[in-house]
C-alpha cells in the first residue's frame, strides 16, 4: 500500500539449543515502523520462518503486517521469523526444500512433546524480551505456521499457554507423523484452555492415500483438521476455521492471511492519545521512520 511506512527485517540471527542439543536455531526479527521501545509491542512468531518472510514466497508476512499495522488492524507487534533448528553443517531451508530431509524439522515440529516449546519459551523468548519491549501478557503472543510448523505452533500453545495464546495453523499436520492425529482426544479429555485458534485446509491436502493404493483416516490431512476443529468446538474455545478447495501448500492463505490475522487480534487495543508517539506515527508517516 502506497506511503505505508516499511518497518525492517534484521538478522539473520543464530540460537544454539539446549533442548536439541548440537542444533541451532536460525531466526530473523521484523520491527514495525512504528515500535517504540518505551511502549510494549505484541509479539507473533511464524514456524519455517523463511518461507514466510520470503519476499518471492507467497506470504510476505512482513508486508502485511506493515499494512495492517498501519490501518491500525493489528496492534503494534513485533514478528519473529524461526526456522527448524539444524545441525551447523546442514543446510538452511529454502522455498524448495523446508527442512524435512536436512534438518531436525520432522521431530521437533510433529512430536507431541514439550521440547520446541522450550525452544520458544524458554531459548527464544529471553532474547527477544532482552532485545525489545514486548509485553509479557500470553494474551498478546500468537505463533502459526504451515503443514508441520502449523501443529508445532498449536503445540507450544497447548503446552505453554500461560505465554501463548493465539494459534495460526495452515493445513496442520494433525496426522499420524508423530501421533498428532490423537490431538481431538487430548483437547476432549483436558481442561479448557484460554487459546484462540484459527484453522485453515482445503479438500484437496493429503488425503491419506498409500503406495498400495489404500486409504489411511490418520494421514488424511483434511480429515484430521476438521476432527480437530470439531473438538475444540465441542469445548467452546475461541474458534475460527475456513475449508476451501486447495492442496497442501500456501495456495488459500496468501489470499486470506490478512483476515486471519485482523481475526486474532480483534480485541487487540490502541492509544487515542494525540501527543503519544505510536499515535503520531500513524497520522504522519515521517514520524515512523
Amino acid at each position: 500500500m502506497a506511503g505505508v511506512p516499511r518497518g525492517q527485517v534484521k538478522g539473520p540471527f543464530y540460537l544454539p539449543s539446549q533442548a536439541y542439543p548440537g542444533t541451532q536455531h536460525t531466526y530473523w526479527v521484523y520491527v514495525p515502523a512504528q515500535y517504540d521501545p518505551s511502549v510494549p509491542a505484541s509479539l507473533m512468531i511464524y514456524n519455517d520462518g523463511q518461507a514466510f518472510m520470503a519476499m518471492d514466497g507467497d506470504i510476505r508476512a512482513q508486508v502485511v503486517m506493515d499494512n495492517l499495522i498501519y490501518r491500525r488492524e493489528l496492534p503494534v507487534m513485533i514478528g519473529v521469523f524461526i526456522n527448524p533448528g539444524r545441525r551447523p553443517d546442514q543446510p538452511e531451508p529454502d522455498l524448495k526444500e523446508w527442512g524435512d530431509r536436512t534438518t531436525n524439522r520432522p521431530t521437533e515440529y510433529n512430536t507431541l512433546d514439550d521440547r520446541y516449546a522450550r525452544v520458544i519459551v524458554d531459548e527464544l523468548l529471553p532474547v527477544l524480551y532482552k532485545d525489545y519491549n514486548i509485553s509479557n501478557d500470553p494474551a498478546r503472543h500468537g505463533i502459526g505456521g504451515t503443514s508441520s510448523g502449523a501443529i508445532a505452533g498449536f503445540t507450544v500453545a497447548w503446552e505453554r499457554p500461560d505465554h501463548f495464546r493465539k494459534v495460526l495453523s495452515n493445513v496442520g499436520s494433525f496426522v499420524n507423523l508423530r501421533g498428532g492425529n490423537v490431538y481431538p482426544e487430548i483437547v476432549r479429555k483436558s481442561e479448557k484452555k484460554p487459546l484462540r485458534v484459527f484453522l485453515l485446509d482445503g479438500r484437496n491436502d493429503n488425503r491419506g492415500l498409500r503406495a498400495d493404493g489404500k486409504y489411511d483416516e490418520t494421514r488424511d490431512w483434511f480429515y484430521q483438521n476438521v476432527r480437530l476443529q470439531q473438538a475444540l468446538e465441542e469445548k467452546g474455545y475461541d474458534l475460527n476455521y475456513m475449508w476451501g478447495m486447495q492442496r497442501h501448500g500456501h495456495g488459500m492463505l496468501k489470499a486470506v492471511f490478512p483476515d486471519i490475522m485482523r481475526w486474532l487480534w480483534r480485541d487487540h487495543a490502541f492509544s487515542s492519545d494525540v501527543h503519544d508517539k505510536v499515535e503520531q506515527s500513524f497520522n504522519d508517516p515521517k514520524k515512523a521512520q
